[in-house]
C-alpha cells in the first residue's frame, strides 16, 4: 500500500510515515514546502522549494500514484483531490490553528474528506463533526528518549508562545530557575536541549490571546519522552 502525506505540520506526517513503513510495510512519501520547515522537521520525506500553486499542482499530479492521500492541515486541496480521484480515500488531519474555532467556516473543505482526524482535544467543540477521530500526536522515540546525564535540579525550560508571564508564575510557584527561549532550535538538536532541564513549562496562548489548555503540546510530549517533567 502506498500513502502520500501532503504537508507536514510539526513533523507529524514524517513520524506517521516512518513508523508505518517500518512496522507495517507501507510505502509512504511525505511532501512539504521548504519555506514552511525552518526547523527541519521533515526528516522523513521531501522538501520542495516552490510556491503555493506549484506545490498544489505537483501534489495533485503525484497523488495518482498512491492508494491513500493523507492531508495535514492543507484542507483546500481536499475537494480537488476528490474531483480527480473520487475512489481514493482522502484523510484530512487537523493539528491546531488550522481548525481551532473554525470548524463551521472550513466545512466546505473537511466535508469532502473520507476521514477526519484531529490531534489535540482542545480542537473538539460542538461544531466538530461527529465522525471526526481523535488521534494524539506521535513522538519519534528514536530521537526523543531518556538521557543518562541528569539535568541540574530545579531548572525549567519554556519556549515563548505568548505566555511568558504564566511561565514565570509557575517557575516562581515551584521555585525553579527558568530559562525562556524563542523557538529556533533545529528539530534534531531539540532532544539535547530538553534533557538539560528538569522541567518543561508548557503554557501557550493563541495569536488572539486565548490560553490554550486541555492538551499537552507536541514539544511537551517530546520532553516527557526524554524523561523531563512537564508543568502544564
Amino acid at each position: 500500500m502506498k500513502v502520500l502525506h501532503i504537508w507536514n505540520t510539526a513533523g507529524v506526517g514524517s513520524i506517521i510515515a516512518k513508523y508505518m513503513d517500518k512496522l507495517f510495510g507501507v510505502k509512504s512519501l511525505v511532501v512539504h514546502r521548504k519555506r514552511f520547515d525552518p526547523y527541519g522537521v521533515t526528516v522523513y520525506g521531501e522538501l520542495w522549494d516552490c510556491g503555493a500553486k506549484i506545490f498544489v499542482l505537483k501534489c495533485l499530479w503525484l497523488a495518482r500514484k498512491f492508494d491513500i492521500i493523507h492531508v495535514h492541515a492543507l484542507d483546500k486541496i481536499v475537494p480537488f483531490l476528490k474531483i480527480l480521484y473520487p475512489r481514493k480515500p482522502v484523510v484530512l488531519h487537523h493539528h491546531g490553528s488550522d481548525i481551532r474555532g473554525r470548524w463551521s467556516s472550513r466545512r466546505k473543505y473537511w466535508s469532502r474528506a473520507d476521514i477526519i482526524l484531529y490531534s489535540t482535544l482542545d480542537l473538539l467543540n460542538h461544531e466538530t463533526p461527529k465522525h471526526a477521530v481523535y488521534m494524539p500526536n506521535p513522538i519519534d522515540t528514536e530521537f526523543f528518549h531518556p538521557h543518562p546525564i541528569k539535568p541540574k535540579p530545579k531548572t525549567a525550560l519554556h519556549f515563548s508562545y505568548n505566555a511568558d508571564d504564566l511561565a514565570r508564575k509557575y517557575a516562581e510557584k515551584y521555585n525553579l530557575n527558568l530559562t525562556i527561549m524563542r523557538r529556533g532550535i533545529p528539530y534534531l538538536k531539540l532532544p539535547e536541549t530538553l534533557v538539560k532541564y528538569e522541567y518543561y513549562i508548557d503554557v501557550k496562548r493563541s495569536r488572539n490571546g486565548v490560553l490554550l489548555k486541555g492538551s499537552l503540546s507536541k514539544t511537551a510530549l517530546e520532553a516527557l519522552a526524554c524523561g523531563v517533567k512537564v508543568i502544564r
